[in-house]
């Protein structure tokens, strides 16, 4: 059993985040595949958002320390609490390390005793340098997009209207305060693009604040969340372009699930060059500088004169971060040679630095050691000594 261990006391929501769609899409895959993988929530119950996932197994465990008790391999997928398991635990690294001193210690402590998977090459890197291991430490498994993104069939198109999509978290640090900068920019033409905007992360106090700002806002339109793979592909084939203005201040894109799921579904999107956001390329990113309003209205511009998505383009972007791909590395890592957690190897130097000090060679003894070379030189046959000079 493989079982995605949820952070303790929280539940699982549908369609906040690109932690959730892996941790579900990764458990949907394996099963379809036969390995039996579900999803573990700590302190819910049955409260655990499980309602909201009819084609994903839950189980519940009271206590963090119920952990232990699981004959299971445990792959922790957003918080890294420092709690002991039966067998080898894996950590998958889905964002960027803490940015407050007080939380270093508690992160260090929480992954040194697991494997560690981050979801890009930027990502590992990061998290290389903050827990100062070695980058080839941390293993790299990519997210992807379901298989619905590629296969829904697009919505007709207005020739005169660009309709862009903003479908992240309505939070700061998911440049959202960057997008309503940059439609009060005057390179835009009355009537030219439309601006739709879901209440994903509207749950949480934050998003609560930003939603009342948007529902005043005359110049978008604010659509409720979407929970499912289904219906978010049904949302994205209904526009051109999706917007991805993470900033780069104190938040760096780890990956960006999102692009990937909206260039499977023909959207050009139109995100900061920051982070891993350039990792996910499948041939129609148009990357442009964080935390600028301006070239975020230039880069809508410029997605606008490409123009949409032309079939052969769909098909050859579909073709990257599929599911299967994903869930095969993730069981490669699983089921290949596990290499030192950094707990591991911490040991292994202290243990060689505890090792008393080799004594350093004497004169006298340096000196008694040739005499016994010469000596044995001069007992050999003259056609030996050659033949070792």
């Amino acid at each position: 059993m493989i079982s995605f261990v949820w952070s303790p006391g929280e539940r699982l929501p549908a369609g906040t985040g690109g932690s959730e769609n892996f941790t579900a899409g990764h458990v949907r895959e394996l099963n379809r595949r036969g390995v039996d993988a579900r999803v573990v929530t700590i302190g819910l119950g049955i409260a655990d958002g499980r309602e909201e996932f009819d084609d994903v197994p839950f189980h519940s465990v009271a206590a963090l320390g119920d952990l232990g008790r699981l004959d299971d391999t445990l792959v922790f997928v957003s918080e890294a609490p420092p709690t002991p398991t039966r067998r080898p635990a894996y950590q998958i690294l889905h964002v960027p390390p803490p940015l407050r001193q007080h939380a270093h210690a508690s992160v260090v402590a929480g992954t040194r005793d697991r494997t560690l998977i981050a979801t890009s090459r930027f990502a590992a890197a990061l998290w290389a340098d903050f827990l100062d291991v070695g980058l080839d430490t941390i293993q790299v498994v990519y997210p992807f997009a379901e298989r619905e993104f590629a296969s829904r069939p697009r919505a007709d198109t207005d020739a005169g209207v660009t309709r862009v999509l903003y479908a992240g978290r309505l939070a700061p640090e998911k440049g959202i305060y960057t997008l309503l900068s940059a439609l009060h920019t005057d390179l835009f033409d009355p009537g030219a693009v439309s601006v739709t905007v879901t209440t994903a992360g509207a749950d949480k106090p934050q998003g609560a604040i930003i939603e009342r700002l948007l529902r005043s806002h005359p110049g978008l339109v604010l659509v409720p969340a979407r929970r499912t793979p289904a219906e978010m592909a049904s949302l994205l084939v209904e526009h051109d372009v999706v917007v991805m203005p993470s900033n780069a201040q104190y938040w760096h894109e780890t990956f960006g699930i999102l692009s990937i799921e909206a260039q499977h579904a023909g959207c050009r999107v139109v995100a900061s060059r920051d982070g891993g956001l350039p990792e996910t390329d499948c041939g129609a990113l148009v990357l442009v500088e964080p935390d600028d309003a301006e070239a975020l209205a230039q880069g809508i511009l410029t997605a606008r004169r490409l123009g949409p998505m032309v079939q052969h383009e769909r098909l050859a972007a579909g073709q990257n971060f599929g599911v299967a791909d994903s869930v095969t590395s993730l069981l490669q890592v699983l089921e290949g040679v596990r290499g030192p957690t950094p707990s591991e190897v911490v040991h292994a130097l202290e243990e060689l630095v505890a090792l008393p000090s080799a004594e350093p060679p004497s004169r006298a003894g340096v000196e008694s050691a040739g005499v016994r070379v010469a000596d044995a030189r001069a007992a050999l046959p003259r056609r030996a000594v050659g033949r070792s000079s």
